[in-house]
Formats: C-alpha cells, structure tokens, sequence
C-alpha cells in the first residue's frame, strides 16, 4: 500500500487533533501560513492563471452552476477576500482528505499544493496585479452543459438513457423520485466508462444526488436478490452503474475492467430533489461508454455502498453530543480497491477506510477528516497506488458525527438524530468501486510488488498482502 500507517499511529495523530473534542471539532481545515519562495514577485497572467486554469476554472467557467468565473482577470478582482479566505482555509478547491495518512496518490487530485496556496495568498495580498496579458496561458474551451465531458476522450457516448421528468415545487419537502429506464440491448455488452448529470442546469440546483441501480437477473443468480449491509438495494451482483453528486462526475475503469450490462436489463433511478425557491421541472441523465463488442475485459468492477455502522438501526446520535460509528465488509476474494468516496449528512465530519489484513495488520487506505456534506467528493486512486487486497481482508469504516452548536453546518443540536433519506437525518457509507480478482493473478501482483518494495528500513511501498 502506498503511504500506510498503521492503526496505532493514525488513531494517535486523530486523538490529538481533538477530534473527541467538542470544543475543536470544527473541521474547518487548517490554514496555511505560507512561506515558501516569498520574495517571488507574482501576477495574474504569469502565476495565477494557470493554477485557476488547471484547478479552478472546471467548475468556475461560464455556464455552470459557480457563483463566479475566473477565467479572466475581471473575473476573478470582485472576488479576492472570498478567494483568499477559501484558498487559505482549504476549503477550495473542495479535498476534505487527510494528506498526512493513508494513500497520496489520486488520478483526480484537484487539491491545491502547500507553494500554490502560498503563491495566490500572497498575490492577493500584494496588490493582486494583473501583469502583462501576454504571459498569460492559452486558453481552455470547457464542454457546455450539453456537452458530454468524456466525449473528448472516448467520443460520443454509445448509449445515452434518461429519467422520466420531475417537477420540483418552489417549496416543499426533499422528494426521492424512483422511475424506471430500459436500457436498450439486444446482446451482453460492457461498459468501459459512465458520465452522468442533470438534464439542466437549472436542474443541478434541485438535484441533491442521483443513483443509477442496475438491475438485470445474472446466470445462476436469484432473480429477486435479498438486500444486504453492503448493498442495501438487493441487487449484490450487478451492483450500480453510477452516483452522481456535486463533485462527482463520471466513472472511468481502468485498462482490461468494465462493467457487464445484459439484454433486458434496467436503470432503477433515485433522484433526491429538494426546493430552491423556483418551480423547475428536469430529469437525469446517464451516458455509457462501450467496449467494442469484440472486446470482453478481464475483470469486472461493481459499486458498493460500504456501511459506516452496523445498518440503520445503529445510527443513534444524542442531542449535543459527538458520536462515532464503525462497518466491516469482509472481502471473498481478492480485490483492487479503486476509490473512496464518503457519504454522510449535516453532521458527518469525518470518514475512515481502513484494511484489517489476514495477519492482523491494519493499513489505513484513506481518511477524511473534514467531510463537507455540500461536496460528494470521489478520491479515485492512481492506477499504481489503488490497493490490492488478499482473500478475507476486512474493510473497516469509522465514521465521526458532531451534532453540537460548533458544526455550523448542524440545523439544530438539540435534537436527536438517527438514520434516514432526509437531509436532516444521518447516515453513513463509502461509495467504493471493488475489482475482484483471482487468487492467481493476486499472487502474480504480490510478487511483482514485491520485487519493487524498498529496502527495509525505507519509506515507501505498495505491496499490501
């Protein structure tokens, strides 16, 4: 595993973070004092720019659902104190993960780095000068929202299916629609990569989250699954095709893995709408990338809903008080892990996912520890770094909830809080993409790790068996 610690340590470093301390747990994030290469002299056009551009700009462009642009210089001027104050506190751009524990490397590290903060903290505070427009970077053409964003990369999706529409008063109670989608296949085809959205723009306002169930009767499988801890929805072998949610795209699977759609197969939606003050009337939508039918990969991934606790029965959080939680999934087989992906509500606040070896050793993979209920971030594992787990490994989640007066986020403290659908309520899960794979070609990866690993007494490594 890349970057592990062990338990003893990583629950040591939380304890002295305070994180059972009422008074602290805040988890606003630590801010930055900056420091480093002070005496450069910095611009927009030559220095700025091209951080916006690279971390910023997907999301802050015209067109999309960001209360400001900053892709040009006029942009970004209004906006200063707001961008100082995020930047330096880390809350933007939005990665609530730990980077002191676990595994570093991620293939959609958005995060900002120790000198970048610095070097935009200190632009604004120098003045914020534009500089000369020359030394500006060329500029990106960002997808329109009826645009696919993985067309550049694999073209326009083979197959694009759609949720009936749903009106959304101005006003009202949170709403969970549940419609159903064929989806159109007359033989067995696998998926490559998945993008998902609002029909709208307007619609992402409304739109809390949206799943993409997948519900086909496999060979040799019961046509009507029993629901289980690790995928409440009953359908354990297909699993889901896709979880949208603000900071959370789209899929892609890596080389030779994919997921296996049959003919007569179906999209079981759920879309969580709320009111934002306007009636809007949208839908969701899911684009599915294809292998070519020739094309069979060797492995097959599925989206698991990894519970925090024992089920909701045991999500019981008093009035003005800290709670934790813990879930373990025992793997069958061997398996890459490929992501991790925390979902909590207004009063989760961190989220660890952790491997309890065969041996008894424990490794933690990931931990955040200032979960933002408003950013459903997926941390996606480097193709290097994804772990990969022997036969009879326990996954083991800790969830932390503060439901006192020092979570700004809390609606009311004073009351108790248990598990449900509702904003309000709690709950807690990972949303964690598993690749089982065979004894064969675990051993065949162990060796190979193995033969790379470090001297002993050195840093660094991936092997975890």
């Amino acid at each position: 595993m890349a970057n592990g610690k062990s338990l003893t340590g990583t629950w040591r470093k939380i304890v002295l973070r305070g994180l059972s301390s009422i008074a602290l747990l805040t988890f606003s994030g630590e801010m930055y004092a900056g420091g480093v290469n002070s005496n450069k002299p910095l611009t927009f056009s030559k220095d700025i720019a091209p951080i916006f551009q690279a971390k910023c700009e997907e999301c802050h462009h015209p067109g999309t659902p960001a209360p400001l642009s900053l892709i040009t210089y006029q942009d970004t001027r209004p906006w200063l104190a707001v961008i100082r104050d995020r930047v330096q506190k880390r809350q933007m751009p939005p990665w609530h993960l730990d980077k002191t524990v676990g595994i570093q490397e991620f293939a959609n590290d958005r995060s900002l780095s120790d000198e970048q903060i610095d070097e935009i903290v200190r632009w604004i505070d120098s003045g914020a000068p534009q500089g000369d427009p020359k030394d500006l970077p060329p500029a990106k053409t960002w997808p329109s929202h009826s645009e696919w964003q993985l067309a550049k990369q694999f073209g326009e999706p083979d197959l694009v299916i759609k949720s009936d529409d749903y009106t959304v008063a101005a006003e009202g109670q949170d709403v969970w629609w549940r419609p159903f989608s064929q989806i159109p296949l007359t033989e067995p085809r696998w998926v490559r990569a998945v993008e998902m959205r609002p029909g709208t723009i307007a619609g992402a306002k409304v739109t809390h989250h949206a799943l993409a169930q997948l519900e086909q009767v496999e060979p040799g499988t019961n046509p009507t699954p029993t629901p289980t801890l690790d995928n409440p929805g009953g359908f354990v072998t297909p699993g889901l095709l896709m979880e949208w949610a603000i900071g959370k795209n789209f899929d892609i699977y890596r080389p030779n893995t994919g997921k296996l759609l049959l003919p007569g197969s179906r999209i079981r939606w759920e879309v969580h709408y709320h009111s934002v003050g306007e009636t809007i009337r949208d839908h969701v939508e899911l684009a599915v990338y294809l292998y070519p039918k020739d094309v069979t990969p060797k492995y097959r991934t599925r989206l698991f809903a990894f519970q925090s606790s024992c089920g909701p029965a045991c999500l019981d959080i008093p009035p003005n008080s800290i709670a934790q939680t813990q879930g373990f999934t025992v793997l069958k087989q061997p398996a890459r892990i490929e992501n991790f992906q925390p979902h909590m509500h207004l009063r989760g606040k961190a989220m660890l996912m952790e491997a309890i070896l065969p041996d008894g050793t424990t490794r933690v993979l990931s931990y955040v520890d200032h979960f933002n209920f408003n950013w459903m971030n997926n941390y996606i594992y480097a193709e290097d770094a994804a772990p990969v787990l022997p036969k009879g490994t326990v996954l083991r989640f800790t969830a932390w909830y503060d439901n006192t007066a020092n979570n700004p986020s809390n609606p009311d403290p004073t009351q108790w809080v248990g598990w449900g659908d509702r904003t309000i309520d709690e709950m807690g899960h990972a949303w964690v993409n598993v690749t089982y794979i065979s004894d064969e070609d675990y051993q065949a990866w162990a060796a190979a790790q193995k033969a790379r690993a470090p001297a002993p007494g050195s840093e660094g490594g991936a092997v975890v068996h």
